[in-house]
């Protein structure tokens, strides 16, 4: 995998450190437009689930973003298909980097793989 870009590494820590500091199986991180980042860890409450990149995405849409430029997830699993969606709803042509625990990233899925 080659070298990442120094802000889409930024993503990936955050993202890591967001998961290590809870007990979340997932750590998510998103970059918008302005360069801003969120971060986010799943959540499962008896009323509401959201994954950890649905709820990053969702942090940015309410902070005022328009648009994504890149997003991480640090989990043992891969995104699901509504993580990609809710990526591409607000980042159609944003790379989606994912990690294990120890930040490697293992893909970078891009709109045309995924």
């Amino acid at each position: 995998m080659p070298e990442l870009d120094p802000e889409d590494a930024k993503i990936v820590t955050l993202a890591r450190s967001a998961r290590a500091r809870g007990t979340a199986d997932a750590g998510a991180a998103v970059r918008d437009e302005m360069g801003r980042a969120y971060t986010a860890t799943d959540v499962v409450l008896p009323s509401l689930i959201l994954s950890a990149l649905q709820l990053a995405v969702a942090m940015a849409v309410s902070s005022g973003a328009s648009s994504l430029e890149a997003a991480a997830l640090v989990a043992e699993d891969g995104p699901t298909d509504a993580d990609l969606a809710a990526v591409r709803d607000l980042g159609p042509k944003a790379s989606v980097f994912v990690a294990g625990a120890d930040g490697v990233v293992r893909a970078v899925l891009t709109p045309s793989s995924g």
